[in-house]
């Protein structure tokens, strides 16, 4: 399992339809800002799980999750 230091996560601003359901799955990563869109907290708060079942909540799919160690795209799958 990757270690969450190690994941970079982003989101498509445009895409973001401001839903929150990735700030319901994994609040201590995600938040929504004052234009209603997620953004991704300074430092992630959730375990790997919560941050996969956070993205994969997302009803755009406009999270995309990067495990920088071995330079993978984790989400979505190609």
């Amino acid at each position: 399992m990757p270690d969450v230091n190690k994941l970079k996560i982003v989101i498509d601003r445009e895409e973001c339809i401001g839903d929150g359901a990735c700030e319901n799955e994994a609040p201590d990563t995600f938040e929504m800002d004052d234009d209603a869109k997620a953004v991704v907290k300074e430092k992630p708060g959730d375990d790997f799980d919560a941050i996969m079942e956070a993205a994969k909540a997302c009803p755009t799919e406009c999270i995309t999750i990067i495990d920088t160690e071995t330079d993978t795209k984790l989400f979505p799958e190609d």
